[in-house]
């Protein structure tokens, strides 16, 4: 009689925790806070008119950035220096008498910044697929080029693995010796197999809300085929590439009919003298970071719990997926420019 009166478990309606594998860590989600009140929909902001080209924006074709210099008349994808680089190839060694408790480690490093087109009120869904193909292959040049020197190449170089990066090699290494398999390659077959969690898909990629994801609509992007680094693409996976980034970030961009925001990254096997070692517990992988939750002025914020505890999330991942994925891949200012065309 006890057993028939137990709840059976709905992750929809019932907080739990989900491991993390890439982090080893855990994250709470508590769907049923959805629930809590809510004092109805807030508009979206007002999107200010953004000129095709600003001479005081000094990213711009021709304008002169704060150290002087000024930018050629790119047409394209353009890669320069960072005028403010948080890393520079020659800072000094700290040395390394110090106390456990306050310890110092020698970083180096180069910060480029990437320009994605020449035209201001561009963004990636808007820009066509052979345009994006230009953005990756820029990404791919920049790991072959710094990834010589350094272990760590993500348009910043660096001469230590990072705290994130790190995590993920130490992970990874430890579940391909324990499973035989390269996690996120085996990941990566399943969720393909299951489809819950599937934003987009096509012949080489796939785009999933992750099992264990912490921003509302965080996802992880994927090869299909095990790749440890951006370079390793064949000419054919990068066209794919171009296609499968577009398709997201144009449903990014109509979840709330807004310029989406987010932080993206890729996450590849180390570099640098990490080239010449066994790297084949890696998987090449991006994370999308977006922070917006209910709609376009309602961010997720790391608060309270978050910070003193452990990160949690107020849908499944499940629910975020399906969201995205029953969204148009016709970007909504592509519909809304078609309206007043037959007006």
């Amino acid at each position: 009689m006890e057993s028939e009166n137990k709840l059976k478990f709905d992750p929809r309606e019932h907080q739990h925790l989900r491991y993390n594998p890439l982090q080893d860590s855990w994250v709470l989600v508590s769907a049923h806070r959805m629930k809590r009140p809510w004092k109805g929909q807030v508009e979206k902001p007002s999107e200010d008119d953004v000129p095709r080209h600003d001479p005081n924006n000094p990213l711009c074709p021709g304008s002169t950035r704060a150290n002087g210099e000024v930018n050629p008349e790119y047409d394209s994808t353009f890669v320069f220096e960072n005028d403010f680089p948080a890393l520079q190839p020659d800072a000094p060694d700290p040395g390394s008498d110090h106390h456990p408790l306050f310890q110092t480690r020698p970083a180096r490093g180069v910060c480029k910044v990437m320009c994605f087109h020449p035209w201001s009120d561009v963004t990636l869904p808007l820009m066509q697929p052979e345009e994006i193909r230009k953005v990756i292959d820029k990404w791919v040049e920049l790991i072959e080029e710094l990834g010589q020197t350094y272990p760590w190449v993500q348009v910043w170089a660096s001469s230590f693995l990072p705290n994130e990066p790190a995590m993920a090699e130490r992970c990874q290494r430890e579940y391909l010796q324990k499973h035989g398999e390269p996690m996120m390659l085996q990941y990566a077959r399943m969720e393909a197999q299951a489809q819950e969690r599937i934003v987009v898909e096509n012949e080489h990629w796939l785009v999933v809300v992750p099992y264990w994801a912490t921003w509302p609509f965080q996802t992880l992007l994927l090869p299909r085929r095990h790749v440890l680094r951006l370079p390793d693409l064949t000419p054919q996976e990068r066209d794919s590439l171009a296609s499968v980034m577009k398709r997201l970030l144009t449903k990014y961009d109509n979840l709330f009919e807004v310029s989406f925001p987010y932080s993206m990254g890729w996450h590849g096997a180390p570099t640098g003298s990490h080239l010449k070692e066994d790297m084949s517990h890696w998987q090449l992988h991006a994370h999308y970071y977006p922070p917006l939750l209910r709609s376009a002025t309602i961010r997720k914020f790391m608060v309270g719990y978050e910070m003193l505890a452990q990160a949690q999330r107020d849908l499944t991942p499940e629910q975020a997926a399906e969201r995205l994925r029953a969204l148009s891949e016709e970007h909504y200012k592509h519909r809304v420019m078609e309206g007043q065309a037959s007006l």
